[in-house]
This record gives C-alpha cells, structure tokens and sequence, in this order.
C-alpha cells in the first residue's frame, strides 16, 4: 500500500516535471525564431508596466500597433498554465498575434498557486481589470470595445471576471469589477477548466490516461487548498454559476469558446456554450477535429491558423 502511494506521489512529480520543463522551454525557444520579433510584425511593447501594488506578479505588457489612427479595440489577456506556472512572458505569442491585427493588449501577470492559493489569481485580475479600465486611454485604448481573453487557467479567469462584471456579487474582487461599471464586449475563454472542483468528473466522462488525470488533480490540490475549502468556490468554478441560470443585473456579452476534439476538458467548453446560451447570450462554440489542448498556440498549424481567423471575424463582428 506505501509503496503504491510512493508510485503515484512519484508518478506525479515526474509528469510535473515534463509538462512544466515543455510549456516553459517550448515559449523560450519560440522567442529565438526571427519572426518573434514584435517589430517585424509592426507592433511595438511596453514591458513591465505596474498595475497594483506588489513585485513581478503585477506587472503587464503592452502590445500595440506601431502605426495606430485613433483609439484601438482592448483585449484583457490571462495567460493559462494550471493557475500554478507560465506568466505573460511565455504567452507574448498570443498578446503578438492580437496586437498584429489592431489590439491594444493588456498581457497580465497574477499571483500563482499553491504559495498563492485561490482567491489570488482572481483578485488579480480584478486589480488589473480595473486598472486597464482607468488606464487603457493612455496606450491608445477603447475600453467601450473590450475583451477578455485567455486560455486553460486564463479562460477560467475570463470567464469569471465576466460573471463578476454582470452579477451583482459580494466578493471585494467582484465588486470592484461591477463598480467599473464597464461590461467586456466580448469574451473569448479558450478550451477552459471551468469547474476546478471534481475534476475528476472529465474521467468519469471518458477514458484519460493516468498521466492526464493526475496534471487535472494537480490542479484542484494546488489552487484549492484545505484551507478554503469552506469559503465560496463560486469563482473557482465559473461554469457552474452560469449553468444555475440565474438573470445577470447586466446583460452577458457574447462569448467564443474554440477547444479541440482531443482535449481532456473539452466537457467544459460545450458546458460554458450551453450555459451562456440558456441565458440569452450569444455562444459561438468552435470544435477542432483532433486538436489537443492549447492547439491555437501552434499558429503553423492549419487548425491553429482557422481558430486565429475564426477568433477575428468573431471579434470584428461584435466589436463593430
């Protein structure tokens, strides 16, 4: 019995360390390809801009055209990595690939778990949606034309400040959203844990491979510690608050919520779809046949290609 717990304890500090050393490495050597260049794409960065209080996990870049005429559509954007690992550094891909085609984009640090366990990652993002708010003028920015994007842990994240800017809620974090009084345009969460509790629902589901079930596990035990196990999981578990259906003080915006066949959460996209829908709000629900999950940030890949189109005819459209 110690010995088949000292296997899975092992098991799981080994896919750890593959998964992190793989996402980490990959956004490093991505960065020496000579078109990683911002400037070859016409698009300039503000690195390490301050957006409360506290060292390199409140800090964001700015990614904007060089050449802009007036103010620019906004896009928020959370980076994904398991609410545990990555930062804006190792999403600068995807903050480039809206910024090339006419964005100002706000590329977020946020505290990480299990040091910063939840509610961290969505007190953040309230700071840094509130700041963007007061601040995006000055990059050149229109807040009246907004999105949030993000990915995995970011489309969880998105989709959270989105309730918090329609629901009138009692969490500080949320409130100072609502306060804002500005309703994102648009919400863009990509192949999204929506539900961190019960992850282990995705395997009752279908069949997933031991090594995906524990980097699920790793999940939940990282930013949902004993600890708050007591306190509201509202925000932790954003899909489920949409599915009880509940009338928003503010109308939802229209989302876009693109995940692959071959993703282990894809249970939670076609859920987020339904949910919005049932509420009255517009859901483009995107399948990509045999995609993994995060395939968008393959952009050599046809797949990558159609859902980068398939997210900027969605923007160009609610956004007009």
């Amino acid at each position: 019995m110690v010995a088949d717990v000292d296997w899975v304890r092992m098991r799981k500090a080994v896919g750890a360390f593959l998964v992190d050393g793989f996402f980490m490495t990959g956004s490093r050597l991505a960065k020496l390809h000579p078109r990683a260049k911002p400037e070859r794409h016409g698009v300039e960065v503000l690195r390490n801009v301050s957006y409360g209080p506290g060292g390199r996990e409140h800090l964001l870049d700015v990614y904007r055209p060089k050449q802009r005429s007036g103010s620019l559509p906004v896009v928020l954007y959370v980076h994904g990595g398991g609410f545990r690992i990555l930062s804006k550094d190792s999403h600068w891909l995807m903050a480039l690939a809206f910024a090339r085609a006419g964005y100002v984009v706000f590329n977020i640090n946020y505290r990480l778990a299990p040091r910063h366990p939840y509610p961290a990652a969505i007190e953040d993002c309230a700071d840094a949606y509130a700041w963007v708010i007061d601040n995006a003028a000055t990059f050149g920015g229109d807040v009246s034309r907004l999105a949030l994007a993000g990915e995995s842990a970011g489309a969880n994240l998105v989709t959270a400040m989105t309730i918090a800017a329609t629901y009138e809620r009692t969490e500080a974090y949320a409130q100072r959203i609502f306060a804002t009084r500005v309703v994102p345009r648009a919400t863009l969460p990509a192949c999204g844990l929506l539900q961190v509790t019960d992850v282990e629902r995705l395997a009752r589901r279908r069949h997933l491979p031991a090594f995906i079930v524990d980097r699920l596990v790793e999940v939940t035990e990282n930013y949902l510690p004993v600890e708050v196990a007591g306190s509201s999981l509202d925000m932790a578990d954003p899909v489920c608050v949409l599915e009880r259906r509940e009338p928003p003080a503010r109308p939802l915006p229209p989302f876009f919520i693109p995940c692959g066949t071959k993703d282990p959460i894809l249970d939670d996209t076609r859920r987020l779809g339904r949910a919005v829908a049932a509420l009255g709000a517009r859901a483009d629900v995107k399948i990509y046949p045999g995609e993994m999950h995060a395939f968008h940030a393959l952009m050599w890949r046809a797949h990558a290609k159609q859902c980068w189109a398939d997210t900027h005819a969605f923007l160009k459209d609610v956004l007009k």
